[in-house]
């Protein structure tokens, strides 16, 4: 199993954040080909870090070749170019990660 975890701070237009990420955001995740799931968790306490962090979001693809190509994909380039419209509502871009 393979994931792609993004990890977004503390928005600085909550109320923005909230609507374009469930309006539009999201559903371009649920795009991704080959994606098993999608899973959007919000952060209740963080500790050894100086982040503010808010949601965690991760796909889970059935492994690391599929993920790599599923991230290619116009689907995810579309959720990609997406996040320029969703970085008004943030202070810092989301930090991504890939896990294996």
């Amino acid at each position: 199993m393979a994931k792609v975890i993004f990890f977004y701070q503390q928005p600085k237009d909550l109320d923005g954040f909230e609507a374009y990420y469930s309006q539009v955001h999201h559903p371009l995740l649920k795009m991704f080909p080959n994606s098993n799931s999608v899973s959007i968790h919000r952060v209740i306490r963080t500790k050894n870090t100086d982040l503010n962090l808010y949601l965690l979001v991760e796909l889970q693809f059935e492994s690391l070749e599929i993920l790599q190509q599923s991230i290619v994909s116009p689907e995810a380039e579309m959720a990609i170019k997406d996040l320029e419209n969703l970085t008004q509502y943030l202070t810092h871009p989301p930090i991504m990660s890939i896990v294996n």
